[in-house]
């Protein structure tokens, strides 16, 4: 794993997808660990507790978990990476090793482009139509599946 030296090689602006974005400063080898997901971490309770699953609450997407009962909430202490949007095509992908969250290139990112990962984002019941729009996804990709959440096959 190459070495990588995030406020050199990552810019935070403005995001076409989202809000925010995190964008690659410099060419980026497929292959290459980014960034750490950092933040509090606590347990899912807490986090239900911190962010609701209500109709009525807009959902957040800082929470990242980890196992069963620990996440990392990227909104209480947090880096840059809390800002890495959603994509249905992503150039990154997250890898948990030794209860830590990585982001780590899939494939060669060049200099401007947006660093994307697919969030997999998991409810408790089903994908319904409600659902889906409740987690939109806005990345644009050509094989956009429209929500931000998990494949159920």
């Amino acid at each position: 794993m190459a070495k990588y030296n995030v406020r050199q090689r990552l810019a935070l602006r403005r995001s076409g997808i989202h809000g925010k974005g995190v964008f690659a400063r410099e060419p980026i080898p497929a292959g290459t660990r980014l960034i750490e997901y950092t933040g509090e971490r606590i347990t899912q309770e807490e986090g239900d507790r911190r962010y609701p699953w209500l109709d009525s609450v807009p959902y957040h997407t800082l929470l990242f978990t980890i196992e069963d009962d620990l996440v990392v909430d990227g909104g209480v202490g947090g880096n840059m990476s809390r800002y890495i949007n959603h994509s249905c095509d992503p150039n990154c992908t997250s890898v948990i090793e030794d209860r830590r969250i990585y982001i780590e290139s899939l494939r060669d990112i060049q200099p401007g482009e947006e660093i994307t990962f697919d969030y997999q984002m998991i409810t408790g019941g089903r994908h319904t139509a409600a659902e889906k729009r409740r987690f939109p996804c806005r990345c644009g990709a050509a094989g956009c599946r429209g929500t931000m959440l998990k494949k159920k096959r």
